[in-house]
């Protein structure tokens, strides 16, 4: 009896689909949480308004403000005094001279406390100020 002997070749091709797989799925992951990076923790109903045009927070180094219905004052998402507030504007606008801020306010805010921002700001000298609406068709 003969024996015929078949030597085996070695397959050595890598296969991509498994980790093209996976890249893609993180790729999907990344570009649906970007957005909700530069979403706050606050909760605050903004005004309504008709003029109101979208704008990415994220596009410029800037401060964002927000005071809620009970007249907290957070910098960037951090519980802040007016004296702190005051400090770390000071701070900021030293680093930068072209500071921008924005500004999110409950609808529901007393106007002094928005009043009492804005003069903050004034007497520090910042001048780019975005004040957040909700669009409204």
């Amino acid at each position: 009896m003969k024996r015929h002997s078949r030597k085996q070749r070695f397959f050595a091709d890598i296969n991509i689909t498994p980790f093209t797989d996976v890249i893609l799925v993180l790729l999907v992951i990344f570009m649906v949480a970007t957005p909700l990076i530069y979403q706050s923790n606050i909760k605050v109903k903004l005004p309504k308004a008709k003029t109101a045009e979208p704008r990415d927070v994220g596009q410029t180094k800037q401060a964002v403000i927000t005071i809620t219905t009970e007249g907290m004052v957070y910098l960037d998402d951090k519980l802040m005094t007016h004296k702190e507030l005051r400090e770390k504007i000071v701070a900021m606008h030293r680093e930068n001279e072209e500071l921008s801020v924005y500004l999110r306010a409950d609808q529901l805010t007393r106007f002094k406390d928005i009043v009492d921002i804005l003069d903050l700001l004034t007497e520090m000298g910042v001048a780019k100020l975005d004040i957040a609406a909700t669009h409204v068709q």
